[in-house]
């Protein structure tokens, strides 16, 4: 069976949704500084944070800069100096910035309040497709995919997709996948389950397939590549 004809059956059947959220009640994630109180504005500067840079190192980051930044008011009005000197220690200093003149855009043009259309929250300095859906999602009731890293790996492998993620074709393949795994209900319990499957279980090195909710099904486990998935740049 191909992988795409056994996706469209798992579309109906909810199977590799369902299996995650199972799995998630369980071994699921749900002490996060940034799950405590889902709001935009917490999970939007989580969001940024992750990106390239593990949650064990975020964490004391992040408790920093929510504690003098409390709202997006308060971080739109701060001079750029004070929001760099919180982001010193995480890098890529680009992150800070972009956070910073989206503040602004966001308290400027949308009186404070995060657009609640994909399209526009996209449109912000610094935040990409995967980040609004995370957005959208994780504190906003919103059906939409997300496609970091972790995602990227577990459904490369689960459906045995070669390629580099980084490729447009391939690229464009796993949104489909994501699009079609994502639920119409417990949407933000998937979005943070399928996060957590890819960190805790689904890892790039060494993952523990033994405890996998979706191992069963997984390809990659079936024809013994998860070493090999998802592909290197070339």
């Amino acid at each position: 069976m191909s992988s795409l004809h056994k996706t469209k059956e798992m579309k109906s059947s909810g199977g590799f949704s369902s299996a995650l959220l199972h799995w998630y009640d369980k071994y699921g994630r749900a002490d996060l500084p940034w799950q405590k109180e889902r709001t935009p504005y917490r999970v939007w500067v989580s969001e940024i944070m992750l990106q390239q840079t593990r949650v064990g190192t975020v964490i004391p980051f992040y408790e920093r800069f929510i504690a003098a930044m409390p709202n997006i008011e308060a971080l739109a009005e701060a001079p750029e100096d004070k929001i760099l000197h919180l982001w010193t220690g995480l890098g890529y200093y680009t992150r800070a910035r972009n956070l910073h003149r989206s503040a602004q855009t966001i308290c400027n043009e949308y009186a404070g309040q995060f657009p609640k259309d994909l399209d526009r929250l996209q449109a912000l300095p610094g935040i990409g497709r995967s980040t609004a859906g995370a957005i959208l999602s994780l504190s906003m009731d919103g059906r939409a995919p997300i496609l970091d890293g972790n995602v990227k790996r577990v459904l490369a492998r689960y459906h045995n997709i070669e390629g580099w993620p980084g490729q447009k074709l391939i690229s464009e393949q796993l949104w489909k996948l994501a699009e079609i795994h994502t639920p119409k209900v417990r949407v933000a319990d998937y979005t943070q389950a399928i996060m957590d499957l890819g960190a805790t279980c689904c890892k790039r090195i060494k993952p523990s397939c033994s405890i996998c909710p979706v191992q069963r099904e997984c390809q990659a486990r079936i024809e013994a590549r998860q070493d090999e998935l998802p592909s290197r740049k070339p």
